[in-house]
């Protein structure tokens, strides 16, 4: 047997069956949540918290600049009918905008550097490509907030990800405080994989990024969690950036106040966990959700 067909034969079997007709147990990850040496010290509790903050990643500089470069995305008529941007479901502000770092030559080049695929490098242990690239936009008084929930679920169950071999790299492009809708995360849940109930429905992307229902826990596992672990939030001056664990269950609440937040996201995984078909889907979502171009960053 080749290293290929191995790679496939363990694939094929999912150990992280989800979107069940009943209420699934939760089950103890079967996979590491640190692959490679962690040299990093801002890294050091990454594998027992499943994230890990670093203040000042980039300069108030590249932050200008950045975030003028999304600003400008968001207003440009021409990407208005692509279907990369996401629009607020009460609203036709933008809340997401997809593959900036294909649409960005500035973003393109930031993601490359060794200061910011290098953190993904250090966990996973490999080479990596990116996954998916996106910008979240939270805008003051009517920014709707994400309710908890798994990234790995929906990339194991939609995209065909075999392990949760894979990090997001949240990076505050304004301050991120406790009352603008920060991301939450329930510390050491990333060593836990909870099933989600209910069968996707087809081209189910089309409304989750609005507004997700199927695809999120039930209430008595966050419950669970929260209570066994705690709830950390992630705060910051721009510029700071949140590294963390694809499987960490995770969430936002709304924003209510005048300060808007913007955060650029992107995710790596690793090239030794390239995408197969989806496990509960019954067709892979599109690639500027989730990349088949495995090429690693360099």
């Amino acid at each position: 047997m080749t290293m290929s067909d191995n790679r496939f034969a363990e694939s094929a079997v999912d150990r992280y069956p989800t979107r069940t007709a009943d209420r699934a147990v939760a089950v103890e990850r079967p996979d590491p949540t640190v692959w490679g040496a962690v040299e990093t010290p801002e890294l050091a509790g990454f594998r027992d918290n499943g994230f890990a903050i670093i203040d000042g990643l980039l300069t108030i500089g590249e932050v200008d600049r950045v975030s003028a470069e999304i600003d400008r995305l968001a207003s440009d008529p021409a990407l208005r009918g692509d279907e990369r941007v996401i629009t607020e479901k009460t609203s036709d502000e933008v809340r997401s905008i997809f593959e900036v770092h294909r649409i960005s030559p500035l973003i393109a080049d930031l993601v490359r550097e060794s200061r910011i695929a290098g953190l993904a490098r250090q966990v996973l242990g490999s080479e990596v490509y990116i996954h998916q690239s996106r910008v979240n936009y939270m805008p003051g008084f009517r920014g709707a907030g994400f309710y908890w929930h798994s990234d790995f679920e929906t990339w194991h169950a939609e995209d065909g990800m075999p392990s949760p071999r894979a990090v997001s790299l949240s990076i505050a492009l304004c301050d991120n405080v406790p009352y603008n809708g920060s991301l939450m995360l329930i510390p050491g849940s990333h060593r836990t994989f909870v099933p989600c109930q209910g069968r996707t429905p087809a081209k189910h992307y089309q409304e989750s990024l609005r507004e997700q229902q199927i695809g999120v826990p039930a209430p008595a596992d966050i419950t669970e969690l929260a209570h066994r672990h705690g709830i950390a939030q992630f705060t910051g001056k721009a510029g700071a950036a949140l590294l963390f664990d694809s499987n960490i269950m995770h969430g936002s609440a709304n924003n209510i106040t005048p300060f808007p937040r913007s955060n650029l996201f992107i995710v790596f995984n690793s090239v030794e966990n390239t995408l197969d078909a989806p496990y509960a889907a019954d067709a892979p979502r599109p690639t500027y959700f989730a990349s088949r171009d495995f090429t690693p960053v360099i």
